[in-house]
């Protein structure tokens, strides 16, 4: 794989190694904002099937990049809290009941657990990853792996941790959680698109990917999978285009009561968005023509001097077998003023994040080797 540079209007004094915050966007989805626009400008061209074309597409897209063998288990929604909302609302109450989380999870991922242990009088574990450890992502999946007993309902964790790139064993923890008749629930955000899912292997009861990241859509506009022992759920919305018979519109008042097959009752409201619906779709199309395993190997190959040579300088980086390559912290020495090496960064138009006390580097194939070299260079002179 070569560097696709050419498929974005990125200009070259403009280093951004930062798609775990927002990707750029690609040319193929601006012609798809495009053609979405001209639909709003004459509405007469707008016809039933147009409600529904891009979307089944969409789902048909997805599934083949998490290797998902339905594409009715795909729903289409608003945002990570919304799906996390919809397997709250369908969480079983057991007395006296866990949900184990990992430390320092993103807030969409927290905040539904918080308040359905609040009103269930349920625990929620939080398992704090180890610190000044050399093997800190190996220790960290040991400890959750623990922390699941016979009480647990649910395991609500992340394929890769978002402040570091901190890979978690999901097969593996999803294994246990099912030996213990929990459900096991994922944020795929910060790793689907980028780093190989297949929901075979896994078998999560739900994975919830935010497109605007490593998916390469628009703001506004998440996808999930959801496993058999959630798909005859409640949804948290009850949309006319959910419901069975609801692509016939000579007989939208001829009420259901039955839903469209599989996760299709979880799609929010307005699902068929004119212009968010081409654009991931067209997104989706680029990242399964490129694939996952290519993104993964260039990234790798892209920083793997960079990663040996900040490490020296006493920069500390998860080991490759505990993180992904297309995301990983960078945990900067004690003599280096974090803040004031943003600013550095930030002055040498040099795009990264800084989450809790790492320095997050996210590169894509969209990067070349002078965006490397322009980020290795400030670190060693540190």
């Amino acid at each position: 794989m070569n560097c696709q540079r050419k498929l974005f209007n990125l200009p070259d004094n403009q280093h951004y190694i930062n798609c775990s915050f927002l990707s750029p966007m690609l040319t193929s989805v601006e012609q798809a904002v495009e053609k979405g626009l001209k639909g709003k400008r004459e509405p007469w061209s707008i016809k039933p099937e147009h409600f529904f074309e891009d979307s089944d597409l969409l789902r048909s897209e997805f599934a083949d990049l998490i290797n998902a063998t339905d594409p009715n288990q795909i729903a289409i929604m608003p945002a990570v809290s919304y799906g996390m909302g919809i397997v709250s609302k369908n969480l079983p109450v057991k007395p006296g009941g866990n949900i184990v989380v990992a430390g320092e999870q993103f807030p969409s991922n927290i905040y539904p657990w918080m308040n359905f242990c609040k009103e269930n009088r349920c625990t929620l574990k939080t398992v704090q990853p180890p610190s000044n450890s050399d093997n800190r992502g190996e220790e960290w999946n040991i400890r959750i792996k623990e922390a699941i007993d016979k009480n647990t309902i649910l395991v609500a964790i992340a394929n890769v941790h978002w402040t570091d790139g901190t890979r978690f064993d999901v097969e593996q923890i999803g294994k246990i959680a099912r030996d213990n008749n929990a459900l096991f629930v994922i944020d795929g955000t910060q790793s689907v698109g980028a780093l190989p899912f297949d929901v075979q292997k896994v078998q999560p009861d739900a994975l919830i990917c935010a497109g605007y990241k490593w998916l390469m859509g628009p703001y506004g506009t998440t996808l999930g999978y959801f496993g058999p022992r959630l798909l005859d759920g409640n949804p948290l919305e009850e949309g006319w285009i959910v419901r069975k018979n609801s692509r016939n519109f000579k007989k939208l008042i001829d009420y259901e009561a039955e839903y469209e097959p599989g996760a299709l009752r979880f799609d929010v409201g307005e699902r068929s968005n004119f212009l968010n619906t081409p654009m991931m779709l067209a997104a989706i199309q680029q990242v399964n023509r490129w694939t996952p395993e290519a993104i993964q190997l260039y990234c790798k190959n892209l920083c793997s001097e960079m990663i040996s040579e900040i490490k020296k300088k006493g920069f500390k980086i998860e080991n490759e077998n505990r993180r992904g390559h297309h995301m990983f912290g960078v945990r900067v020495p004690e003599r280096v003023d974090i803040d004031l090496l943003r600013n550095e960064l930030s002055d040498r138009n040099i795009y990264v994040s800084v989450r809790g006390t790492a320095v997050r580097v996210s590169p894509h194939l969209y990067n070349n080797a002078k965006d490397i070299e322009m980020l290795r260079d400030v670190l060693i002179s540190k």
